[in-house]
Order: structure tokens, then C-alpha cells, then sequence
């Protein structure tokens, strides 16, 4: 598990398909954070696959990613196109690479861009390969060595034509159904008093696996910040008693953004917390906290660029991001929806208030944008950035325990003070709860 301390001191063979293509630089992916509470997570660690290093050759028409694993694994891969990419899935394999493994390669006239790697869902990893000009996949293979093997990936340059006709075709006896699909939705495990009388409190910690969110210069992830903070959090609220929680996810992996929000609305949740620590292309200046509610028309531009960085996430993990439920039935009624984002907008204001004298709040600290995660009609949701990691000032804050653990308290009080203003009956879709 990665605590704030440690992110401190961080401070075979197969015939494929496809290729893909993401304008975004790519970083690498930790091993594993997990919650502490599974028993054998360490024991699973230790005997699962590792890669060790990673090595590319790229020049004008071909390019060769080759990942030094300690053991043979099956790799499958297609491509996907609006950007294109190449995925190459594989089970899951303990990535222990520098932090600038997927950076670009060096030098000018190849076509490989940036590419990531990690977790994608439960005993499944992914290595997503961003390309500047389309390229066919022409060898994934594991060849055996001396010490292990090595996974090598073949990429040719094509044609547009060629490529878009490879990226129709299924990926070849991958038994995981079509390139692209969303992960299943993921069995989140209720924490807390059995008493279904209490409100439902689910938190999102952003991004994971194969998702790392943003990164400072020295390789802290935001990933693994929020996730840290969300655990302690979650702690906070099972010792008061007084509330059911349930996290979004509990290990390092990735998350579908549509499957966030379905995890609080499967499970009747009161109040849904997504945990965030972004960057700003604006630099260092901006700093505090920022509490975010959902909004078709966004209140500024940082806003909106901000909501349309969040909402790539599907795509940074190689999937093809699905249309909103609600948008798609549109069952329920507008006041429902103008009813919760009034309960969204009141917890807003509960967590500025809670964080004044504790948390540095930004200039503008209550913004709206059209973020996907808040997008659930019947759920109230805030989207909480704790901090920019492009603020040196901030980021040094955000892996402090203590200041994790302030913070921590000053949302657990906008917790209570939300749902002690509310009534015992009241809750969004007309469901009551008792606080």
C-alpha cells in the first residue's frame, strides 16, 4: 500500500489486430496500492509476474518495445482509432519500471508517441502505446531467456486505410469480448455499521492502475495521493458510526468513469466524494483547494479545460468511453436532477466552510463543469480537488500525513454538518435515510 510517507520518499506468442493513438504523455504505473485489508495481498504480490525494465527501438517505418518480465505471459492487442493506439493486454504483472519509462522515445521521424502501463482491471494489466502515425501491430510475442522472458511488441508504419481496416477487426481469441469494451463494473465492498438506515457515503479516489492522473516532476502520482487520503477518510467515517462507506476502489487499478458513478447509484448512495489532485497548465501559481459540482455549462474556462482533462480518462486506459445511463433512458424527472444538484451545491458549501482555517481554498473555491463522474441524476456528488501537484507549494502539503489527516477531519465535519441540515426523510429521488 502506498502511504503518504512512501509517496514522500519517492519525491506466448499471439497474431494481433490493432494499433491506437493518444495525444497525452504517458507516465508509469505503480504496482499496487491496496487497502491494507486483504490478508494475502502481499503474498499475491510477491509471486505474481514482474517487469523489470523496458527497452524501445524506434525508427522511421518500425518501432520495438521490448519489457524484461521474470516470467512468460500472454499478450493480445488490437488498435483503436480517435486517437489512435495500440493495447496490449495481458494478466497482471507487477510493473516495477523508472518513473520516465513512458516518456516518448528520443529523436525525431518515428511514430511513437508516449505509453503507460498497469493495472486495468482485477488480474488484468494493459500497456497502452500512443502513436503519432498509424502503425500495424506485426509481432507480440514472449520469447524465453536465461532469467526469464522478454514480452516483444512489433509495430510497422501503414497506411490510414490499412490501419482503420486492422482497427474493425476483434481482438483474436482474447476471450475478453471486443477491443475497448468497459471493465465490469466494480463489486465494491460496504464498510461500516449493517444498519441500512444510515447514509451511504461512497468515495471516489481518482484515476489508478494503468491511470496515474497527474505527476510532479520527482514521480509523485495522483493516483496514489488521493487513494491515500480517501483510505483515511474512510476511517474517519466507520469510527463515528454514524455512516455506511463504500470506495469506488480499494487497490491500485482502473476505473471506468461510467462505472464510478454506477458503483453510488447501484448502491443507493446519499453522497458521492470524488477525490482529486490535478495540475494546471497555467503553472505553479494557482493553489488550494477547488470543491467542483456537476454543470452542463461550466462557470470558467479553467473549469471546463479541467472537466475535459477528467473526462479523457477512459481513453488514457484504452477504453471507449460509454454514453451517460441517464442520457440515453432519460428516466428521471428534472426536478429529481434540479433536487440533487441542490443537495450537491449545499455540500459544497458545507466543505468550504469545513475547510476554512484548515485547508488553503483556491480564489474561486466553488466552481461547476460537466465532469462525468458528477453526472448521476439521483445522486448528490461533489468532485473535491485537495490541491494542484503543479503547485510546489501544495504538492508538498498533499503527501504531508499531518496535513492529509487535517484535511481529512475538515471533510468528515462537512460530512456531518450536510447531513445533519438534512431531514430524516429527505434524500434525492424521494428515498428516505435516517442520519
Amino acid at each position: 500500500m502506498y502511504t503518504t510517507t512512501e509517496i514522500q520518499r519517492r519525491l506466448v506468442r499471439f497474431a494481433v489486430a490493432g494499433v491506437l493513438l493518444l495525444p497525452l504523455w504517458g507516465f508509469p504505473v505503480g504496482a499496487g496500492a491496496t487497502d491494507g485489508r486483504t490478508g494475502d495481498a502481499a503474498s499475491r504480490q510477491a509471486s505474481m509476474v514482474r517487469a523489470t525494465a523496458v527497452a524501445i527501438d524506434a525508427r522511421k517505418d518500425t518501432a520495438r518495445l521490448t519489457f524484461t518480465l521474470t516470467a512468460g505471459v500472454e499478450a493480445k492487442a488490437f488498435l483503436l482509432e480517435r486517437p489512435d493506439r495500440v493495447i496490449v493486454d495481458l494478466p497482471e504483472v507487477n510493473f516495477q519500471l523508472p518513473k520516465n519509462a513512458g516518456r516518448p522515445p528520443a529523436g525525431k521521424g518515428h511514430f511513437i508517441g508516449s505509453f503507460r502501463f498497469g493495472l486495468f482491471a482485477p488480474e488484468r494489466s494493459r500497456v497502452v502505446i500512443d502513436l503519432r502515425e498509424p502503425a500495424l501491430v506485426g509481432r507480440v510475442e514472449t520469447v524465453r531467456t536465461a532469467t526469464g522472458a522478454e514480452l516483444v511488441i512489433e509495430l510497422n508504419k501503414a497506411t490510414r486505410g490499412a490501419y482503420r481496416k486492422a482497427a474493425l477487426r476483434p481482438m483474436v481469441d482474447s476471450g475478453d469480448g471486443l477491443p475497448g469494451q468497459q471493465p465490469d463494473t466494480p463489486k465494491a465492498v460496504t464498510h461500516g455499521p449493517k444498519n441500512e438506515a444510515l447514509p451511504l457515503v461512497v468515495i471516489d479516489p481518482g484515476h489508478g492502475g494503468i491511470d496515474p492522473g497527474a505527476q510532479t516532476g520527482d514521480g509523485v502520482l495522483e493516483k496514489d495521493v488521493v487513494f491515500a487520503f480517501a483510505q483515511r477518510l474512510r476511517d474517519m467515517l466507520e469510527a463515528s458510526g454514524r455512516y455506511r462507506v463504500m470506495m469506488t476502489r480499494t487497490t491500485d487499478t482502473f476505473i471506468a468513469l461510467g462505472a464510478r458513478t454506477r458503483v453510488a447509484r447501484q448502491a443507493g448512495a446519499d453522497l458521492f466524494i470524488s477525490i482529486h489532485a490535478d495540475t494546471l497548465g497555467s503553472g505553479g501559481g494557482v493553489r488550494g483547494a477547488t470543491i467542483y459540482t456537476g454543470s452542463d455549462l461550466a462557470t470558467d474556462l479553467e473549469s471546463a479545460r479541467l472537466a475535459d482533462k477528467e473526462n479523457l480518462a477512459d481513453q488514457i486506459a484504452g477504453v471507449e468511453a460509454a454514453e451517460d445511463p441517464d442520457e440515453i433512458v432519460g428516466i428521471l424527472a428534472d426536478l429529481t436532477k434540479r433536487e440533487t444538484r441542490t443537495f450537491s451545491n449545499s455540500f459544497a458549501g458545507n466543505v468550504i466552510d469545513s475547510f476554512k482555517g484548515t485547508v488553503l481554498l483556491n480564489k474561486n473555491p466553488h466552481r461547476s463543469a460537466g465532469f462525468r463522474v458528477l453526472k448521476a441524476p439521483d445522486v448528490p456528488s461533489v468532485l473535491v480537488e485537495l490541491g494542484y501537484l503543479s503547485s510546489a507549494k501544495d504538492a508538498a502539503l498533499l503527501v504531508s500525513d499531518e496535513w492529509q489527516k487535517n484535511a481529512a477531519n475538515a471533510l468528515n465535519e462537512a460530512i456531518s454538518r450536510y447531513f445533519s441540515q438534512r431531514s430524516p426523510t429527505e434524500k434525492a429521488g424521494g428515498v428516505a435515510f435516517s442520519p
